[in-house]
């Protein structure tokens, strides 16, 4: 009786260990990052859309959106054009940034080339 109770018991954290680490993985992002096109991205949803994006003009610098509601967004927020880089943790105008998107289409902006650089050298 024991054997079968201690199968059990075995099976049970196995699957709960299993289900964990499933959903461990399934939230850390793919780091295998590849440099884009900005005119490619759309800087609210900070996806790669793999096409061009419509151009926002703003004080002299261009911003791409995907929609109508993104274009109004980037023209009416200042806090939506910064991001902040991922390897230097400064704040970035996402007009001039680097940007490099992962497997998933996310998007991140760098300082420069050399932050990029960097965060992949890392493995982050």
């Amino acid at each position: 009786m024991k054997s079968r109770s201690s199968k059990s018991r075995f099976a049970l954290i196995l699957l709960v260990t299993l289900s964990l680490s499933l959903i461990v993985s399934a939230e850390e992002p793919s780091r295998k990052l590849v440099r884009v096109e900005s005119k490619q991205v759309c800087m609210i949803n900070e996806q790669y859309m793999k096409k061009d994006q419509i151009p926002v003009e703003v004080e002299g610098r261009t911003y791409y959106g995907c929609c109508a509601m993104c274009v109004e967004k980037l023209n009416k927020s200042e806090s939506s054009r910064f991001a902040v880089d991922p390897h230097s943790g400064k704040k970035v105008d996402k007009a001039l940034a680097v940007i490099a998107a992962d497997d998933d289409s996310n998007v991140y902006y760098f300082e420069n080339e050399k932050n990029l650089d960097a965060w992949i050298a890392k493995g982050e």
